[in-house]
């Protein structure tokens, strides 16, 4: 059984009500990450690709020096469909965790731009 396609207002409504970082376009609903550079460029498509390998739904990436963009779409179905959300809300959870803004041992990268890897969004 084919997975349950979502229309483009669909799509629309759930990524502002669960994913307002992220955007339909094309088809794809798509997330650019903007980095300090290489290094978290790097880090953020590794990131991505163990995600997406561990769910077995893999994302179309675009990448430069400072920014990666992560597209979804379910190739069989050929459009968007629950586990294209699914795994887009574990990327945000994963690549834009800050352990410094939450409570526990874990202090997160210092304020420092020698320790900078990724723009966090601002909150």
């Amino acid at each position: 059984m084919a997975a349950k396609t979502y229309s483009d207002s669909e799509v629309e409504e759930r990524l502002k009500a669960e994913l307002p970082t992220w955007r339909l376009e094309d088809g794809w609903i798509r997330r650019t990450y903007k980095t300090q550079g290489w290094k978290g460029t790097l880090m953020v498509i590794n990131t991505v690709g163990h995600l997406a390998e561990a769910a077995f739904h893999h994302p179309d990436i675009t990448a430069s020096y400072a920014w990666v963009e992560v597209r979804l779409m379910n190739h069989a179905a050929k459009g968007i469909t629950d586990s294209d959300f699914a795994l887009a809300k574990k990327i945000e959870e994963v690549v834009m965790w800050q352990p410094g803004k939450e409570e526990g041992p874990l202090s997160g990268t210092p304020d420092d731009p020698r320790f900078a890897y990724i723009k966090y969004d601002k909150s």
